[in-house]
């Protein structure tokens, strides 16, 4: 169970599962809309995703050939409990921050 919540709880994880919460992307499309992820993070998470049964990979023969990323059934089951993970943390971040404020001001 520990390996499933490190994977789904993983913010790389959860941000490719919210980048394809909309239908099928590429690669290149993803790594532009994830402000900070590697070439190789997005790699090691898309093949994760894959290999937990959460994204399959569409690979379409041409020149260059394309490779589409979509996620499952099991994934899109998934975009819910993450958008209102999210949502917590946008309605809560500025008490977090106060919080994380004050314990920083104690630590001298």
């Amino acid at each position: 169970m520990n390996d499933i919540l490190a994977r789904v709880g993983d913010k790389w994880s959860v941000r490719v599962v919210m980048g394809l919460a909309d239908g099928s992307r590429r690669f290149n499309e993803l790594r532009r809309d994830i402000p900070g992820i590697s070439q190789r993070m997005l790699t090691r998470t898309l093949r994760g995703l894959e290999r937990d049964g959460l994204v399959s990979r569409t690979v379409t023969p041409s020149v260059p050939p394309r490779v589409d990323y979509a996620l499952t059934a099991l994934g899109r089951s998934l975009c819910d409990p993450v958008a209102q993970l999210g949502n917590w943390a946008i309605a809560n971040i500025g008490k977090v921050e106060a919080a994380r404020a004050v314990y920083d001001g104690g630590q001298d």
